[in-house]
């Protein structure tokens, strides 16, 4: 078997319009939204009684195609989790995306009321900054130089 590039990733959250507003800001567009519920799907997940939105994000002039899916659950209640902020924690720890100018990308965040989580970092040939997410998933933005 041999990967060949990211498809899409997934991620659960409380707010559908912050999270749909948050990545909008980094060039994302959304293409569809469903509601995904019934037996099939919920014994897939294995989340009994599912009922949730699910939002689909395309990154816009993305070659491959890129998405990220946003899961609104209806049922089971989610909360959302500060403890995810911290990435001293086995499982998921970021998600990064390339930009051409780190700097501009900041100042552009910052003017949208996205909080910026770090400094610039240079290390392996690139500027690093880490920004929130929506329900405290870390975002890195990265500038290779």
């Amino acid at each position: 078997m041999v990967v060949k590039n990211p498809d899409h990733v997934t991620i659960a959250v409380t707010d559908v319009k912050s999270s749909v507003n948050f990545f909008k800001l980094l060039g994302f567009e959304l293409i569809k939204n469903n509601i995904i519920s019934g037996e099939e799907v919920a014994n897939y997940m294995m989340i009994p009684n599912l009922n949730a939105d699910h939002l689909t994000m395309v990154l816009k002039e993305c070659e491959p195609r890129f998405e990220i899916q946003l899961l609104h659950f209806q049922d089971p209640k989610i909360k959302s989790d500060p403890g995810l902020a911290n990435l001293a924690r086995p499982g998921y720890n970021h998600l990064c995306f390339r930009v051409d100018n780190i700097e501009l990308s900041i100042k552009y965040l910052k003017k949208n009321g996205i909080r910026i989580r770090s400094n610039i970092l240079e290390y392996l040939n690139r500027k690093l900054v880490y920004i929130d997410g929506p329900d405290y998933i870390t975002v890195e933005l990265s500038e290779w130089i």
